[in-house]
């Protein structure tokens, strides 16, 4: 299940960013699906479609570029949802893969009611991606809005996610040559690169993880799963919102104050490349205490100079040794304590195929987990629960870090639920 903690209550923002200026090509408008929900609702659900059917007209104005499915086009096109073409499953409902009426292949994404991903986050993810358009990330056909249905369809990505089948140890006939893992790094920077810098506003993903980068036939790396983008306008240094993201790839400075920067991406971006690059989750719990938090754990090689014994074991030698100890100085960088110190997407694709070298006395100590929690816990203490009314729940499984949650009655802290990403043997 894909675990994360998603935004709980309508966010309180500085600015709120407007979506890319849409394409000419004729596509229903806002107000079509304005009509078509409240066409469709039905006795006992009309007062909910009606509700919807506001909410869409009125954050869809100006986005055009969006086709409409009928849920009974995309019933057809999974063969009723058959559970033969169930293609994955998580928190946010299933997915399933789909022969489309032209002919193409379409994963097709059905949030369940219970989703964490609500009407926000769908609507997010429709205006941040359908209006764009790189190799590198996921092409959105359209999406179903009738009646309860809330469906997103894309593009069919043939080998799954990093999470799947790199990281972590899970079985895999995909082979991840050393090659290839460059290929994907570069290819996922580049995306990066795109939102951040071409795009205007600019957009900040929020979510960059292993199971958010989906991989094509020819293991082309997409970013994936927008609905907790956000946009930030070219003349703002960020935007204060409520924290969301994945624990693991969550830059702390981010989830301390819910300043949002570009920054935030980056260190996320830092983390899944050392991930690939170790073919390791970034905190496995079931391992020795001084290797259970990669970053960490990355951080220490680096000072000893014994990097290149953290390259994934699998690739049995067959790597440059040189190349990798440049990808995981650059995570370092990527995830340094300091944001400002972070390097910029283009400057980090530079980094990345050789463009730009690597200054190692610029590297410094990167912003670890580890002290992230211990902040929280010394917070916990100091704080008089009476005044504050701060309570941590720590909720052990495994031996891995679940159900971590923080809620506190001040704005200074955003309320947050951490779950911990994963906790696989390597």
């Amino acid at each position: 299940m894909d675990q994360i903690f998603r935004e709980r209550e309508r966010e309180r923002e500085t600015i709120q960013g407007q979506p890319c200026a849409p394409s000419t090509s004729k596509r229903p408008s806002a107000s079509f699906f304005s009509g078509f929900l409240r066409k469709c609702g039905r006795k006992g659900g009309r007062d909910k479609s009606e509700k919807l059917s506001t909410q869409f007209d009125a954050e869809l104005q100006g986005v055009n570029n969006v086709n409409l499915y009928t849920y009974k086009e995309l019933r057809t096109a999974t063969d009723d949802f058959s559970h033969a073409n169930k293609i994955g499953e998580g928190g946010f409902g299933s997915v399933y893969k789909g022969r489309l009426k032209n002919g193409n292949i379409a994963a097709i994404k059905v949030l369940s009611p219970e989703s964490r991903q609500g009407v926000k986050e769908f609507l997010t993810e429709i205006k941040v991606i359908s209006d764009i358009e790189h190799e590198n990330l996921v092409k959105l056909y359209g999406c179903c809005v009738e009646g309860d249905h809330r469906i997103l369809v894309y593009n069919y990505l043939e080998n799954n996610s990093l999470a799947q089948t790199l990281i972590g140890g899970s079985y895999s006939s995909i082979q991840f040559s050393w090659r290839t893992r460059t290929r994907i790094c570069v290819g996922i920077a580049r995306g990066l690169a795109f939102l951040h810098e071409s795009v205007r506003p600019h957009i900040v993903h929020r979510d960059i993880k292993a199971s958010n980068i989906l991989l094509d036939k020819d293991l082309t790396p997409k970013i994936s799963d927008f609905g907790l983008a956000k946009l930030i306008p070219a003349n703002m240094t960020h935007v204060s919102t409520r924290v969301a993201g994945t624990i693991g790839y969550l830059a702390p400075e981010y989830a301390i104050r819910g300043q949002l920067t570009r920054k935030a991406d980056i260190y996320s971006f830092g983390v899944l490349l050392v991930e690939i690059v170790t073919g390791r989750c970034n905190t496995n719990t079931r391992l020795p205490v001084e290797e259970q938090y990669l970053l960490e754990r990355t951080w220490d090689l680096f000072e000893r100079r014994e990097l290149v014994g953290l390259v994934d074991t699998a690739l049995n030698g067959d790597f440059d040794a040189e190349e990798a100890c440049r990808f995981l100085k650059i995570g370092l960088l990527c995830t340094q304590d300091t944001p400002k110190l972070r390097p910029s997407m283009s400057t980090v694709v530079k980094m990345l195929i050789g463009e730009v070298d690597i200054n190692e006395n610029e590297i410094t100590k990167p912003a670890l987990i580890t002290d992230f929690m211990d902040l929280k816990v010394k917070s916990a203490r100091k704080a008089t629960p009476d005044v504050n009314n701060i309570n941590y729940n720590f909720a052990s499984s495994s031996g891995n870090l679940e159900n971590l949650t923080m809620s506190s009655g001040t704005s200074s802290c955003a309320t947050m639920t951490f779950t911990a990403i994963c906790d696989r043997s390597i």
